[in-house]
């Protein structure tokens, strides 16, 4: 017999290791974030388990004091798929970058999204690559001057968000480091959807990419640039909530007063709001919040179903008899060469 849930604080998922990040850096607050999140969810620590590649964001496993894996460039949702697949009542949790997860890691999570893995996958998103030291990364702007790039960036980045509704991500949502409450709000909502959820977190990198979304996210031009979405609520934003969005031609959104303005509604399986929103570029604000959140099976529970279909038919009842059964040929080795 067992008794009740020791209840845990955020103390019991600090883990003993030295946070190396540099003063200053957004990890600290998303770390911070977590580990005040992990208590509310209930979920002995056994259960739980962190999963990283490589980069800063990656170094995250070690400050948990849950299970973790520090694995290896961009293979984290590959690891990540098989603890859930071969263990379904772990709460797995992805910690990735935007270089880690959007280049060498992009093939393994936009599957690990299709597929709809019940994991929380949190992307760090800086637009630099930090640990190695400044380099342009996937989501750098066009023309940025990096080390990599002295003349400036000619790729275009990724949208993450637009990235994770194209791969059929059954939650998607984005928060910023530098906004606590916001952010809280946000992982609830992540690590309480069943199926692939998809945070992209912005955050800054005070050494390489100092101010990253400083003209969207800081104090004084937040309530102009950035739109909250709320469920059931006109997608609205300004100081005085008096500027909305609103369908214009061709379906594409426009700028105007509240007056008319879209409800926003999260659960709708057609993605093309969702879309619409995500790609949504100056002068226009900038979402933040759940602009996806829908209910269908994951890949776990229809591998679990197809073993219990499997085993009520009967195979064959010995390694020989199994050997022999499907389609088998026999090689004739009599012939001429």
């Amino acid at each position: 017999m067992t008794g009740p849930l020791v209840k845990l604080t955020k103390k019991d998922f600090t883990s003993d290791q030295e946070v190396r990040w540099c003063p200053g850096c957004a990890d600290f607050a998303i770390l911070a974030g977590v580990q005040k999140l992990m208590p509310e969810l209930n979920i002995p620590r056994e259960k739980i388990v962190f999963v990283s590649g490589i980069g800063c964001s990656s170094r995250f496993p070690y400050y948990m004091n849950t299970y973790g894996f520090h694995t290896i460039h961009g293979r984290a949702p590959a690891i990540a798929t098989g603890l859930k697949m071969a263990n379904p009542d772990l709460n797995v949790w992805m910690v990735t970058g935007d270089g880690d997860a959007l280049s060498i890691g992009g093939n393994h999570l936009i599957h690990a999204l299709r597929r709809n893995v019940d994991m929380k996958i949190l992307l760090f998103d800086n637009r630099i690559y930090g640990l190695t030291k400044g380099q342009a990364s996937p989501t750098s702007e066009l023309g940025k001057k990096t080390k990599s790039s002295p003349l400036g960036t000619i790729d275009r980045p990724f949208n993450p968000l637009t990235l994770a509704l194209g791969a059929g991500a059954t939650f998607v949502a984005r928060t910023t480091a530098n906004d606590m409450p916001h952010m809280m709000g946000v992982l609830k909502r992540a690590a309480s959807h069943k199926g692939a959820a998809f945070v992209e977190i912005w955050q800054n990198c005070v050494v390489f990419n100092d101010g990253a979304f400083d003209e969207w996210s800081e104090k004084d031009v937040r309530d102009e640039r950035l739109l909250k979405l709320e469920h059931g609520k006109p997608l609205a934003y300004g100081k005085g909530k008096d500027k909305g969005l609103r369908i214009g031609g061709g379906f594409t959104l426009e700028q105007g007063t509240l007056d008319g303005a879209v409800v926003h509604d999260e659960s709708r399986d057609n993605v093309s709001l969702a879309m619409a929103l995500a790609a949504l570029e100056p002068p226009f604000p900038q979402v933040m919040g759940v602009l996806r959140a829908v209910e269908q099976p994951t890949v776990d529970q229809l591998a679990r179903a197809q073993e219990r279909e499997a085993g009520k038919a009967k195979g064959p009842a010995t390694l020989e008899a199994l050997l022999q059964s499907g389609d088998v040929w026999d090689v004739d080795s009599g012939g001429e060469a």
